[in-house]
């Protein structure tokens, strides 16, 4: 079985982005880190400056099992926070500007990836890949995505069982809501907004991509061959949601069978104990290609004995996950596809 992230300079991933610089009250910054996701980074940052997390802005939330570069915004930031000392994290002073970086204003993000364990048949593939010079992959949404339990954790606030939710992130070691439970034990919406308000987004999100995952992989096994548009979008239900507008016969009968079997309707996303949470939902791609594959090193794999590893670059649209591609090479997804459940 192939591997990655056996090191953390394993996965490389640098941000792509144009800034448009000048005066401003937001100073932008380059964020490297290693061994924390992005939120957690800025939770830390937060702490560290003293300025609260809703002034911070990012394009992107980049893995934590990685060696990452974005680019972060901070309202009223100073060029001393480069002075900064936490290990792992390490800031780069840009410029300023008029504008917040908000989610998704990135073009997409480059990829330097080191992928071990590998047999010279697997070498193979990826190397008849490389030559065809187009690589089309399902979109799926990678694994973490999902973490251990967000997207459980949205099921059921977007259900409304704020009590099941609220013990299952105290399970899941959120301190805050440990916390307030113990004093206010029957609190379980005030438990919930303990939590960060983009974290607690990050829940609804994770349940939405879960249903997105879902549609897709019953609506791959519907069709076959090439008999779908690439250009094809699935939507990311929420209380927006029309199925009438659904034109695609097998799309259409795929979002009919995800929503009885999650026993949800689209209104279930207006979610009124707190309203910043509900989620009119959008439409995502169902399909991406890779660009700019390349085959950087071919050598010997240190860490697998008798085993080889290759060295990839490769561009990927925002909102496009790598392991997602990676598997899909290697797997034919079926590592994203066995976690659908």
């Amino acid at each position: 079985m192939y591997q990655i992230k056996a090191l953390p300079e394993d996965f490389i991933v640098k941000e792509i982005m144009d800034l448009e610089i000048g005066n401003g009250q937001y100073a932008y910054f380059l964020l490297n880190k290693a061994n924390y996701n992005t939120v957690s980074a800025l939770e830390l940052l937060s702490k560290k400056f003293r300025i609260p997390l809703k002034d911070f802005g990012f394009a992107g939330n980049k893995d934590r099992n990685a060696l990452t570069e974005q680019h972060i915004s901070i309202f009223s930031g100073s060029r001393s926070f480069e002075n900064i000392s936490i290990n792992g994290l390490s800031l780069k002073y840009l410029s300023n500007g008029k504008s917040r970086i908000y989610l998704g204003a990135h073009s997409g993000n480059e990829f330097s990836i080191t992928v071990r364990n590998l047999e010279e048949k697997e070498i193979h593939k990826i190397k008849s890949l490389a030559d065809a010079g187009k690589i089309i992959v399902p979109n799926y949404f990678g694994r973490q995505r999902f973490g251990r339990n967000n997207h459980n954790i949205g099921r059921l606030i977007v259900k409304g069982d704020f009590r099941k939710a609220a013990s299952l992130m105290a399970e899941s070691s959120i301190q805050s809501v440990s916390s307030y439970l113990s004093k206010s034990q029957n609190d379980f919406v005030g438990a919930i907004t303990t939590v960060p308000l983009k974290t607690r987004r990050l829940f609804v999100h994770s349940y939405q991509s879960f249903l997105f995952n879902k549609t897709l992989f019953l609506f791959l096994k519907s069709v076959n061959g090439n008999e779908y548009s690439l250009n094809l979008k699935i939507p990311l239900i929420g209380f927006g949601f029309d199925i009438d507008e659904i034109e695609n016969p097998g799309l259409r009968e795929a979002l009919s069978s995800v929503i009885a079997e999650e026993f949800i309707a689209p209104r279930d996303f207006i979610i009124r104990p707190m309203p910043e949470l509900s989620s009119e939902g959008a439409s995502r791609g169902a399909f991406f290609e890779m660009n700019n594959f390349s085959i950087l090193e071919e050598s010997s794999d240190e860490l697998n004995n008798g085993m080889k590893k290759l060295k990839l670059k490769f561009f990927l649209e925002k909102g496009c996950f790598a392991t997602t591609a990676l598997d899909f090479i290697l797997n034919d997804c079926s590592d994203i596809v066995d976690n659908i459940a």
